[in-house]
């Protein structure tokens, strides 16, 4: 039925529903002078007249005083960039193999400036002072780039795949200049000191040696498992967590008795470093080794300067660059880093001792 206006008060009306029951509404005019109506409730809830009336008034006031009665109805749920990141991560959780190192670096890095804001909210400036705060905690560019990629990537994903509309605050930022080639490799004597400096920490120890002998990245060491040594050619089967697959390297027969000692008590399944049925954190390793390559190597160099100082890293560097001074092709050596083009193996041919002197001589005679 249609509204019947309330012979009692004015703006107020009644609306005699089929049930029996009576609904309530009013109507007032906004700021623009355009008529609103509100639906304020039936007589079955304990709403009348006079309590339309009051709610009325209410509205009233508040259009005088400039505020907008129905503001509350139209606040709508905030989506925050913690509820992106989790859709992120679920979706990518099949296919991205370096998604709990990713879900680590938005953990450290993203969440606690950025995480619980609106992401309709986030805008280019936030990014950048994310950009500014993390560059001020002595952070390497490379990795507050990392930062800002992977919060674009975030947001590209609800806006390519769950119709997010938005555009991507992350546009137009400018990422930070790298500078971090890092030229800074172990000579012999060095190696024999950090080598040297582990042997009271099994966990340690092995994990030098390995990265040394195989020139394994940080978390592909750390995956290992006992089921992945052969003990029969001194080979590992290494996992390549940053570009996916697997690739062969060797360890030399001093180092074999050792790994065949250690790995006596493990299972098939247990990962090589630490024994444990669940791998070593990156993180862990790090906090760790740390501090005895800056009391070695770093003291006294600044945080950023990433050409010299003596990193995790480093040891996969040392292995390639001692390989390289030993005259070993550079394509063998490709295949031992597991690089995905020559162009990044070739940094490592100015270490070669003969770099094709010797056979250019006498080749015309």
């Amino acid at each position: 039925m249609a509204r019947i206006k309330s012979n009692k008060y004015a703006g107020v009306y009644l609306n005699h529903l089929v049930s029996g029951d009576i609904s309530y509404s009013i109507n007032y005019k906004n700021h623009n002078s355009k008529k609103v109506w509100v639906t304020i409730g039936k007589k079955s809830n304990g709403v009348n007249e006079k309590f339309a009336n009051t709610k009325r008034a209410e509205y009233v006031n508040k259009v005088k005083t400039g505020a907008d009665p129905l503001e509350h109805k139209k606040k709508k749920e905030i989506v925050s960039l913690n509820h992106l990141a989790n859709v992120y991560f679920d979706d990518k959780a099949d296919e991205n193999k370096t998604n709990d190192r990713q879900k680590g670096k938005y953990k450290l890095h993203i969440k606690p400036v950025l995480g619980s804001k609106d992401i309709q909210a986030v805008t280019k400036d936030d990014v950048v002072k994310l950009q500014k705060s993390l560059k001020a905690k002595d952070k390497a560019p490379k990795t507050v780039n990392g930062a800002i990629t992977l919060l674009k990537a975030i947001i590209n994903h609800s806006i390519k795949e769950k119709d997010l509309k938005l555009i991507n605050p992350c546009i137009g930022v400018k990422p930070l200049k790298e500078d971090d080639k890092r030229e800074r490799y172990l000579t012999i004597d060095e190696v024999k000191k950090v080598i040297e400096s582990v042997q009271g920490n099994e966990i340690l120890y092995h994990f030098v040696k390995m990265a040394l002998t195989t020139g394994a990245r940080l978390e592909s060491v750390l995956h290992m498992q006992k089921k992945d040594i052969n003990l029969n050619n001194n080979s590992v089967t290494i996992t390549d967590l940053k570009s996916g697959g697997t690739y062969t390297a060797f360890y030399d027969d001093d180092y074999k008795d050792k790994i065949e000692s250690y790995t006596k008590q493990l299972k098939l399944n247990d990962y090589f470093i630490g024994g444990k049925a669940e791998p070593i954190p990156g993180r862990t390793m790090r906090r760790w080794l740390k501090p005895k390559l800056d009391e070695l190597f770093n003291v006294g160099l600044e945080i950023d300067d990433a050409k010299n100082r003596v990193v995790i890293h480093t040891l996969r560097h040392t292995f390639a660059s001692q390989l390289a001074i030993a005259g070993v092709p550079i394509l063998t050596i490709k295949t031992l880093m597991n690089h995905a083009d020559i162009a990044q193996t070739m940094r490592y041919a100015k270490l070669a001792p003969d770099q094709g002197s010797e056979a250019v001589k006498g080749l015309y005679r």
